[in-house]
Order: C-alpha cells, then sequence, then structure tokens
C-alpha cells in the first residue's frame, strides 16, 4: 500500500530532467524556442512534409531537432535504447509504430499489422513496456472508414447495432475488405492477449471515430474478460464523450467485461472546427477549454469511482488534472500503483509531470513513437502546431528547461 498523504508536485525540475544532459537540455530550450513562433510553425509544417515527399535532403535536420525531442528512434533497436533509459527512472513506455492513414493497399496495410505484431513481441520482452498503441488508419483504407461512419450516423439504435447494420449494407468487396481490416486487428489483439501486453486504440478524426469505437467496443468484449488488454481513447474536448464514456460502462456491465480506457483531451481541434464550418453542421468540439477541462476531470473522476469496472489511462499535460487523480486515490487511500491506474504524457513534453509522478510511486509513462522519419512527419507536425496553439505550452516547456539549466549552473 503507498503511503495515505504522500506529497506530489511538478516543481523539481531535478527530478524532472535527471535523464537529460546539459547539452540535452539546450537543444530541447532551441527547439522550443522556435515552436514559439507561430509564423515559423506553419511555415514549417507545410514545407516539412513537401520537402520528404519530393526527397529534398532535409532529413539530418529533422532527426537532430524534432524528431530527436519527441520520437524514441527510427527502428526498434534505436527505441529501445530510449525505453532502457526511461527505465532506469521508474518510467514505462507506451510503443508506437509511427504509421498512419494512406491508400497504399493491402499488402502495405498487412504489413503495418505484422509490425505491430512484431512491437508486441518486443514489448513482451522487456520488463517497462506495458503497452503498445495502433491506429487503425495504419491498416484501413481511410475512405472506407468514412463511408461506414456515414452510414452509421444514419442508421439508428446502439453504436453496435448501427454498425451490425451498416456492415451488412456494404456491397460485397468492401464487406470483404472490412473484414481484412476486423481480421489484422483480430491478429493484434490475440497476440497482445497471448504475451498480456495492452492495446491501447487511437482515436481518430469524428468523421471516421464511429466504426473504431464499435470495433474496439467488440474487440474489449472479446478479450478484456478478466483482465485489461484492449483500450479505447475517449477524446473529451468532443462535447459528446463524457456520456460516450458512461455508456461505454453501462455495455462493460451488461456484457461483463472490463471496460478500459485511455482519456484524453484530443489532438484534432483545428481540423474538426474547419471542417464543421466548410460542411454547416454543429462543431464536435466543445465551446471552450473550460467545458473540455470539466468533461475531462469528470471523466477521469467517474473512471477512478468504478475502477472495478474500468481500467484507465490518464493520458494528459494538464498539471491539474494530474494532481486531482494523485489526490482522488490519496484521499480514498487507494494505492498510486494500482493496477487500473496508469498516467502518461507524450515522449518530450511534460518531463515535470512525469518524472515528478514515477518518483512518487505512480505508475506512469512516455507514449514512445517510432519509425522512418517519413512515417512520422504527420505525428511530429501535429507536436509542432499542439506547441503552438496550446496556450501556454512552449512557455510552460521553456521555463522549466531554463529553471533547470540555471539550477544546475549553481549547483
Amino acid at each position: 500500500m503507498q503511503e495515505k498523504n504522500t506529497s506530489v508536485s511538478f516543481d523539481n525540475t531535478e527530478l524532472a530532467f535527471k535523464y537529460k544532459s546539459e547539452k540535452e537540455l539546450k537543444q530541447a530550450k532551441l527547439l522550443f524556442s522556435l515552436m514559439g513562433q507561430p509564423a515559423l510553425v506553419k511555415l514549417g509544417t507545410r514545407l516539412t512534409p513537401w520537402a520528404i515527399k519530393n526527397k529534398l535532403p532535409v532529413k539530418g535536420m529533422i532527426r537532430s531537432t524534432i524528431f530527436k525531442q519527441f520520437v524514441g528512434g527510427e527502428t526498434l533497436a534505436e527505441t529501445a535504447k530510449v525505453a532502457e533509459k526511461l527505465g532506469q527512472y521508474n518510467v514505462q513506455v507506451i510503443l508506437d509504430y509511427g504509421v498512419e492513414g494512406g491508400d497504399d493497399g493491402e499488402a502495405e496495410y498487412d504489413h503495418a499489422a505484422d509490425e505491430f505484431i512484431r512491437v508486441i513481441d518486443y514489448a513482451a520482452t522487456q520488463p517497462n513496456i506495458p503497452f503498445m498503441s495502433v491506429k487503425i488508419t495504419g491498416f484501413s483504407r481511410f475512405s472506407l472508414l468514412e463511408k461506414i461512419d456515414g452510414l452509421m450516423h444514419a442508421a439508428s439504435g446502439t453504436l453496435i447495432k448501427r454498425y451490425l447494420q451498416v456492415i451488412e449494407q456494404l456491397d460485397p468487396a468492401e464487406k470483404e475488405e472490412w473484414h481484412r481490416v476486423r481480421t489484422r486487428l483480430l491478429r493484434i489483439c490475440e497476440r497482445a492477449a497471448e504475451k498480456r501486453i495492452g492495446v491501447l486504440i487511437d482515436a481518430e478524426e469524428t468523421w471516421i471515430q464511429d466504426p473504431v469505437d464499435a470495433l474496439t467496443i467488440l474487440m474489449m468484449d472479446s478479450f478484456n474478460k478478466t483482465t485489461a488488454v484492449i483500450y479505447n481513447t475517449v477524446q473529451l474536448y468532443r462535447h459528446d464523450r463524457l456520456q460516450f464514456l458512461k455508456d461505454c460502462y453501462d455495455a462493460a456491465a451488461e456484457r461483463d467485461f472490463l471496460l478500459a480506457v485511455k482519456l484524453v483531451r484530443g489532438a484534432y481541434m483545428e481540423k474538426e472546427r474547419a471542417r464543421a464550418a466548410a460542411q454547416n453542421y454543429p462543431s464536435p468540439i466543445q465551446p471552450d477549454k473550460a467545458s473540455s477541462d470539466s468533461d475531462y476531470n469528470a471523466g477521469v473522476r467517474f473512471s477512478l469511482e468504478h475502477l472495478d469496472r474500468i481500467a484507465l489511462v490518464i493520458a494528459s499535460h494538464n498539471e491539474k488534472s494530474n494532481l486531482d487523480a494523485v489526490a482522488w486515490l490519496q484521499q480514498h487511500q487507494v494505492p498510486l500503483n494500482h493496477p487500473h491506474v496508469h498516467f502518461s504524457q507524450l515522449y518530450g513534453m511534460s518531463d515535470n509531470i512525469t518524472f515528478n509522478l514515477a518518483a512518487a510511486g505512480c505508475s506512469v509513462s512516455k507514449y514512445l513513437p517510432f519509425g522512418p522519419i517519413e512515417d512520422v512527419i504527420p505525428y511530429l507536425m501535429r507536436r509542432a502546431q499542439e506547441n503552438t496553439s496550446v496556450k501556454g505550452q512552449t512557455g510552460r516547456e521553456l521555463g522549466l528547461i531554463q529553471a533547470e539549466l540555471k539550477r544546475r549552473k549553481g549547483a
């Protein structure tokens, strides 16, 4: 049992950056300084994918800057070194093979599924890699997901009933294609259950999310009977997701499986709002940050109150959300390392949260992507945009790095 009133603070920069050399800290300082300039980021996020696509010699620069900050490596072997280093500080790892959507054909999708299985096999050999992450768009055609989602919106009934109705409406070729998608995920889930590795299914854009949710819940029903293997991702910057979380809990209770969820605020806000405006439908995004924060914290609280049925990953860079969760655990005398409670932050960000939680005895990880530079470019561009658009994010990172550099100078 953990101590009941362990004091947790995110101000200790010595703990936060102990794993980084002075040179690495200075490189991070420069990178976040550049990310604090919106015009530069806007230009960079447009030019970089174009430069990669046209095979311009930019990989070396990318590898030594933004890639190094946010990605474990281009291969599993490179990433293993980062994971081992994090493990020295009781920080676990969520491995993410950084392949994202693209209409590259069935052979490419089969290869992606094989890679996800290879990641599971590797994670099972390591002491500090309890999870890996999967994007359904890594092995499914985006436009097929979009079609299924659109048909589901036109159908009636529960999520699963709508899903089953719609699959029957597909033409034979599409039905067969979807069967291959489902089979790929089934292979991944079977291996994960066998190796006892958690699979976190990433959230996608709202216009393809319904089939992803349905498929994930069906996999939970199969694989989460006794332990949490398959996790869905709930984006609480969507105004309908708190109710969705509660509906999923009811389904889990009815079907007698463990609901496993990763709670995030969300990653596609600007794209979602722009599409809603362009196509003249109500935005799925919360009206303001306060509403998003309120639903996020309510989702965490609801999950903590039902730990007998819910396994929870609190994936947040918000200090208050993390501190509130720790305070709830302490107040209710629940161990900080309870098997159904896990904290996580992205690699390269919020080290003050991750390493201080680890030092306090929490189960905490870094979300660690890896893959060839051209494959992880979409992820890196989102990190650059997020650090620019999320108010105070870059300034907070910079301030912490500067404080640690100053502390080391005076030490």
